[in-house]
C-alpha cells in the first residue's frame, strides 16, 4: 500500500444523521479542498463556512471545512476535514467528488492511525487505546483504554527498555574491551539492573489478566438443573428475552450468550443447559457444554430451586475452585428448608437487585483486584513481556558475557515491539485490520 498518495473516508457513524464528518489525508489534501470550496484551505485549525461543489461545479452542501497542515496533524501529513449535512446524498455526493480526484483514493481500515503511527504522533499501544475507546462500551473499558492512550504502558515498557539498553551497553563494553582493565563492578551493574527488570515484568505478568477481562468482558456462565430459573434469570438481567423459558425440562440445549454492562463493568452472560441426567444424545451434548463454559468461566452463577425437596446438585467438582456465586430462585414459594445464599423470586422480581448487585461486586473484585489499573490489555502485550521474562531469566544462567549480552538484545527486542520500536512492519497489518474505516 502506497504512502505517498492521499486518502480520503466518512469519520462519523454510517446512516443518516444531522452532520457527518469526512476526513482527507495526504500531499493532495490542500487540492482537495480548492477543489471542492474553490477556495484555498482556511487557517489552520479554524473552521469555515464554504459552499461545496461537485465535478461538475453545482453546489451540493454548505459545511465547513478545517485544515491542518503538517505536521500538526493526527496523521502528521496535511489533514482536511469536512463537516456537512449527514443526510446520504449530501455524503455521497462529497465521496464522489472526492473519488474523482487524481491521486485520491478510499482509505483502508485503520490507515489515517497507521500513518500516525509511521509518522511518529503516536506509538502502538495509543493506536490499540483509540480503538479501544471507540469500541468502548462500558466506564471500566472507557477509564482503561484513556490511561492507555495516555502512556501508561508506553512509559512502562520504555523504563525496561531503557535500563535493559544501558545494561546491555556495560555488557558490550565488557566483551569490547576485555583486554582492558574495566570496573569489576560493571558487569555485577549489567546484571543487577536485568534481574530488577525481570522481578519487573514477572510483577506485571502475574495481574491475573485483568487488562484482557476488562476490555473483552468477565465470562460469567449461569448453571443448575432443569427449570430452576436460569434462563428466566439471564432474561431478567438482560432485560429483554434472549433465551426461551419453558416448564419443559432441558429446554435449552445450547450455551446463550448476551453481553451486559453491570455496574460499569462488561460481563458475559452464559445461558447453559440443565445439569442432569440427560435423556438423549442432543441433551448430553448440552450438558457437556454447559460444564465446559462453567469451568472456563470467570464467575458461575449457581441457579437453585429453593422449592424442590431434594436441592442436591452434582455441578462437577471442576468448578470447585471457581468463584461460586449461589442463588436460589422460587422464593414466592414455599421452602423446605432454609438454604445458604442468595434467595430470588424471578416470579415477583424480588431479590433481584441483590443477585445484580452481587455479581458486579464479584466483576469488581476480580477486575480491580490489586490497586493499580492492569496495563497489559492485550494477547500481544503479555506475550511480549513473557518472552522477555524468559530471556531474562536465561540470561542470568549465562556466565559468558557474550551469552548474556545476547539474551538482553532478545529482551530489549521484545519489549520494544509493545509500543513499536522494532519489528513495526510485522504488526501493523494485525493491529490495523480491525480498525472502523475512517479512524
Amino acid at each position: 500500500m502506497r504512502r505517498d498518495d492521499t486518502i480520503f473516508a466518512t469519520a462519523s457513524a454510517p446512516g443518516r444523521a444531522g452532520v457527518a464528518v469526512v476526513r482527507v489525508s495526504g500531499p493532495a489534501a490542500r487540492f482537495a479542498v480548492q477543489t471542492v470550496s474553490r477556495k484555498a484551505p482556511p487557517p489552520p485549525r479554524r473552521a469555515a463556512l464554504r459552499a461545496l461543489r461537485s465535478g461538475a461545479g453545482e453546489i451540493f452542501d454548505r459545511g465547513l471545512v478545517l485544515w491542518f497542515p503538517a505536521p500538526d496533524s493526527y496523521t502528521g501529513e496535511d489533514v482536511a476535514e469536512f463537516h456537512i449535512h449527514g443526510g446520504r446524498a449530501v455524503l455521497a455526493a462529497l465521496i464522489e467528488a472526492l473519488a474523482a480526484m487524481p491521486g485520491l483514493r478510499a482509505a483502508g481500515p485503520g490507515e489515517f492511525t497507521r500513518r500516525g503511527v509511521e509518522n511518529g504522533k503516536l506509538d502502538l499501544t495509543q493506536a490499540e487505546a483509540i480503538a479501544d475507546l471507540v469500541d468502548a462500551e462500558t466506564e471500566a473499558q472507557r477509564r482503561q483504554a484513556l490511561r492507555q492512550y495516555d502512556g501508561a504502558l508506553a512509559r512502562c515498557s520504555d523504563g525496561w527498555r531503557t535500563d535493559l539498553t544501558k545494561a546491555l551497553a556495560w555488557a558490550e563494553a565488557a566483551i569490547d574491551f576485555s583486554d582492558e582493565e574495566l570496573p569489576e563492578e560493571v558487569m555485577a551493574d549489567a546484571r543487577q539492573t536485568a534481574a530488577v527488570v525481570k522481578d519487573a515484568l514477572i510483577a506485571q505478568l502475574g495481574d491475573a489478566h485483568r487488562g484482557e477481562l476488562v476490555r473483552e468482558g468477565l465470562f460469567v456462565a449461569v448453571v443448575g438443573a432443569p427449570n430452576a430459573g436460569k434462563s428466566s434469570l439471564v432474561n431478567a438481567l438482560a432485560g429483554r428475552d434472549v433465551a426461551i423459558v419453558s416448564e419443559t425440562a432441558g429446554t435449552t440445549r445450547d450455551v446463550i450468550e448476551v453481553r451486559l454492562n453491570l455496574g460499569g463493568y462488561a460481563v458475559v452472560l452464559a445461558d447453559t443447559a440443565g445439569l442432569r441426567a440427560a435423556a438423549d444424545h442432543i441433551e448430553a451434548e448440552g450438558v457437556r457444554r454447559a460444564l465446559q463454559r462453567a469451568e472456563t468461566a470467570d464467575l458461575v452463577v449457581l441457579v437453585k430451586d429453593g422449592s424442590a425437596p431434594d436441592n442436591a446438585l452434582d455441578y462437577n467438582d471442576k468448578l470447585d475452585s471457581k468463584t461460586v456465586l449461589t442463588v436460589w430462585n422460587k422464593a414466592d414459594l414455599p421452602w423446605p428448608a432454609a438454604q445458604q445464599g442468595l434467595t430470588l423470586s424471578l416470579q415477583t422480581g424480588d431479590g433481584l437487585q441483590t443477585v445484580v448487585d452481587a455479581i458486579t461486586a464479584a466483576a469488581r473484585d476480580k477486575l480491580e483486584a490489586g490497586g493499580e489499573a492492569p496495563l497489559l490489555t492485550r494477547a500481544r502485550h503479555r506475550e511480549a513481556l513473557e518472552e522477555a521474562a524468559a530471556a531474562l531469566a536465561r540470561a542470568e544462567t549465562q556466565d559468558a558475557p557474550e551469552l548474556f549480552a545476547e539474551d538482553l538484545r532478545l529482551a530489549v527486542r521484545a519489549i520494544g515491539r509493545i509500543t513499536g520500536r522494532v519489528d513495526v512492519e510485522d504488526l501493523l497489518d494485525v493491529i490495523f485490520r480491525d480498525f472502523c474505516i475512517g479512524k
